[in-house]
């Protein structure tokens, strides 16, 4: 691979379904790559370090912040997330398509930062659906998916900032329309 590869910033609401479809666009696309994002936040079950998230402490998070080790970083929730430079760039210039799943405060950082990039909103078909799906979670307290909830409201509001808006009613089509809308852009690119 010779040929630069597109920066996706793939964002959307707390339980909207980004984690399901991008299972989907890895397993469809092989030149799709996810960054690894770092977090404070604890581990869940099944969750490993490096595969879902670097999972650091405060301290070392600030020391990445202070050596400006992040494209963007935030905190949500009481846990801080950050997108590490290096790995990103890296698989751009080996060719890969690299997805930066990140919540609406990083996107708006990426925005600026790398104003050619391709982003992608994903919704729910309603809020009450977007409800459903976090309570049916299990993983959080009731004061943790409250806040969720109000966080996802407020992000709902700003899709209109993103280059497309995609609705996750059924996994399967969505994923085909995540995958038409980046090639679609790379053919521009050409």
């Amino acid at each position: 691979m010779s040929k630069r590869g597109l920066l996706v910033v793939y964002a959307g609401a707390s339980g909207v379904g980004k984690g399901t479809i991008m299972k989907k666009l890895l397993a469809e696309d092989p030149n799709i790559r996810l960054s690894v994002s770092a977090t404070t936040r604890a581990p869940r079950e099944g969750e490993a370090d490096g595969r879902e998230y670097y999972f650091i402490t405060r301290e070392k998070f600030e020391e990445l912040i202070a050596n400006d080790g992040f494209l963007e970083h935030a905190e949500y929730v009481g846990n801080c997330y950050g997108t590490p430079k290096e790995p990103v760039f890296r698989m751009l210039a080996e060719g890969y398509d690299v997805f930066l799943e990140i919540e609406l405060k990083g996107f708006l950082q990426i925005k600026k930062a790398c104003p050619e990039c391709l982003s992608i909103f994903i919704v729910p078909p309603s809020f009450e659906e977007l409800q459903a799906r976090l309570e049916g979670r299990g993983t959080e307290t009731p004061e943790v998916i409250a806040a969720r909830l109000k966080t996802a409201r407020e992000e709902l509001e700003h899709h209109h900032l993103f280059d497309y808006v995609v609705v996750n009613d059924d996994v399967d089509r969505a994923a085909k329309e995540v995958l038409s809308i980046v090639s679609d852009r790379k053919k521009q690119m050409v």
